[in-house]
């Protein structure tokens, strides 16, 4: 009887790369014209990004600017959950985005049912903030990670596979 096969899916980023990321996208909104004189402020937090500007065309051109660099680094946009638009003192505006991780009991029961419902054979089980996901065979092991990869769009988090063995 051959061991059994597993490995998890878990919701994560690389830190350091986003710190890089907001780090080019401060630098570029110094020397951009249309941003210099806006006195635009990105405040990376541990769970989340404050960016604080002096109107919602200015917020909106460093929104997506920090995507674009984010996009560059090998992120995903799905670790963003951007709040709505706040007005603060002085007419300027802020937007909250909180930083996504891990994979909480809800969306692992959606993640799981979705992997039970194709592949009968397959065991997916919810631990912390990750899903196990442990078959006899490697082959259906694969086969689940390539249809996860397919449904990405409707999975509203960046996925990874780790610990395969």
């Amino acid at each position: 009887m051959p061991a059994e096969n597993s490995f998890d899916i878990v919701s994560d980023f690389d830190r350091q790369e986003l710190v890089n990321a907001i780090d080019q996208a401060r630098r570029e909104i110094q020397t951009r014209y249309d941003l210099k004189d806006t006195k635009t402020e990105l405040d990376l937090g541990e769970t989340e990004l404050v960016v604080t500007t002096d109107s919602e065309l200015s917020l909106s051109s460093v929104r997506d600017m920090v995507q674009t660099k984010v996009l560059r680094r090998k992120l995903s946009l799905k670790i963003f959950d951007f709040g709505k638009v706040e007005n603060v003192s002085g007419g300027r505006v802020r937007q909250v985005a909180a930083l996504r991780q891990g994979i909480d009991t809800e969306q692992g029961k959606q993640i799981a049912k979705m992997i039970r419902d194709q592949f009968p054979k397959v065991q997916p089980r919810i631990q912390g903030d990750a899903v196990r996901v442990a078959s006899k065979s490697r082959d259906e092991l694969q086969a689940v990670i390539a249809f996860l990869r397919e449904r990405e769009e409707s999975i509203d988090l960046p996925l990874q596979f780790t610990n395969y063995r």
